[in-house]
Formats: C-alpha cells, structure tokens, sequence
C-alpha cells in the first residue's frame, strides 16, 4: 500500500499485483481517513464502490439525494458537478468495469444506471452485504482483491454478454480515444445509425454520440491532470478549439480546466489504476 498526497488529500493506495480474471475489470483499495467533499469527475466506466470499514463513504448527488455504503453507477457519473464523495475512516475497493461487461456483472443493464448512483444493496440485495462482510474480515489487500475478482468472475460467467458488434463499437471508440464519427462506426457494422443508437444505449448504458464525447474528455482531462496547456490539449484530443474544450469540460464537470486539472480524483489514476485500462 502507498500514500497518495495531492494538496490537502492523503490516502493510503493498493493495486492488485495481477490483472483480473475478467478482461474490462480493473480495481484498486483506498484508505481515507478524511474525505472532505471530493467531486467526482465522470469516466467511461462502470463504477463500482465495495466499502468494508468501519466509517461510510456518503455520495451527495443532484437534487439533494445521498447514497451511503457500496454503491454502484453509470458510466459518466458526476457530470454537471453533480456528485461529491465525503466521509470518514473509509475503507473500499473501487472497481470499474467496461460497459461492455457491465450487463452480465451487474445482473442489470447500465442503462438503468444513466446519470444516477444507487446503493448496492438494492441491486444485489444480500449479497453485497455478504461482500462486505467478507471484505471486513480479509486481512489483507491480496486476499481482498482476490475475493473480490472471484465474485465478480461468478457474477460475469452467468450473466449475457452485449451484442458483438456493440462491443466492438465499444472497443472501437477507446481505442480511438474518442476520435471516430458515429455515422462511420453504423457504416462499418452496416447498422443503420438507429439500429445502433438503440442497441448501444440499451446494452451499454449511453448513446455512442455520448460515449465519444465522454471518451474524448477523459483523454484530455488527464493530459491537463498532467500539465499540458489546455490549448495544446484541445489541438490533439480532436475539439475544434480551446473554447470547445472549455465547454466541454464544464459540461462534464461542472468546473473549468483549470480547476479539473487539480482534481485529485483524476491525479490518483497513475498510482490507482496504472494497469490497463476497462476497454
């Protein structure tokens, strides 16, 4: 385990010593003494939130709701600054998963997740209170992570898989950092372009127009976690100008470029999720 300090932050770190079992899963644990109102930037990925310690993380979300405990949400949670993480003495493992293998994890289509965050417990019933009772008695970081990729490996072997040709326009879109045109995607599937919207919406959780988006801005956001002038940025992540990206951002986030590139939500990545990336 190490220590992640960005300004005011300081959280203790693991990451697995092995990828998972499931390709599109990737995982990391976090100890947090003192969470004070993190904003939580959206990411082209499922997340999942497996919280075992003796204090619980508190998800504030638009309109005033609050989700304690493990939750799990939508690809692109948090836009608009809509959602912030606080609490204290948190101990969780955070997963993300890929839309594509979401479905068959979850037991339950990402697009019933759209813009919002749940409690475990509502979707999993039972089961995610044994999850987290089992995490509590692990002892080690190894073992939890272990035990966590075993329940996830069950849950992905029984549920269905996406259409093949959704998963590729999925993988398609990562792979392109978000640098593709829906039309040519529908064209190359030969889908008309509402046979697709409709398909990848219901099986992935957001239309392809906004998972390009979404991709596009994750790209970026870490490039100007990482220094780079957000002109420079704007140029090679595909927005027509530095305004674009502005908008962008404060579409996504609720903030500016500027203040996203502090966020420590974003900086832990290199130290959190250094593995591969869901795709």
């Amino acid at each position: 385990m190490r220590t992640f300090v960005h300004g005011a932050a300081v959280w203790d770190v693991a990451c697995p010593q092995r990828p998972s079992r499931v390709a599109g899963v990737t995982m990391a644990g976090f100890r947090v003494r003192d969470l004070d109102a993190l904003r939580m930037v959206p990411h082209p990925a499922v997340t999942l939130l497996l919280e075992f310690g003796a204090g619980s993380p508190v998800m504030d979300c638009a309109g005033g709701r609050q989700q304690r405990g493990s939750v799990v949400a939508g690809p692109g949670i948090g836009s608009g600054g809509a959602v912030w993480a606080r609490g204290e003495n948190i101990e969780c493992v955070q997963i993300r998963l890929s839309p594509v293998i979401a479905r068959a994890v979850l037991g339950a289509s990402p697009a019933d997740l759209d813009g919002i965050v749940i409690a475990l417990d509502d979707l999993w019933g039972r089961e995610a209170s044994r999850i987290r009772e089992r995490l509590g008695e692990t002892p080690s970081w190894a073992d939890r992570f272990a035990l966590t990729d075993a329940s996830l490996a069950r849950r992905h072997e029984a549920g269905p898989p996406v259409d093949p040709e959704v998963a590729w326009a999925w993988h398609r879109i990562v792979g392109d950092r978000g640098l593709v045109r829906v039309d040519d995607l529908a064209a190359e599937l030969g889908w008309s372009r509402k046979r697709l919207w409709s398909r990848f919406r219901s099986q992935l959780g957001l239309p392809p127009k906004r998972a390009v988006k979404l991709v596009r801005f994750d790209h970026a956001a870490h490039r100007l976690v990482a220094g780079e002038a957000a002109a420079r940025v704007a140029a090679d992540t595909g927005y027509v100008d530095q305004s674009h990206l502005h908008r962008d951002v404060k579409a996504f986030t609720g903030a500016t470029p500027a203040t996203v590139a502090a966020e420590p939500f974003l900086a832990v990545d290199d130290l959190a999720w250094a593995g591969p990336a869901a795709g």
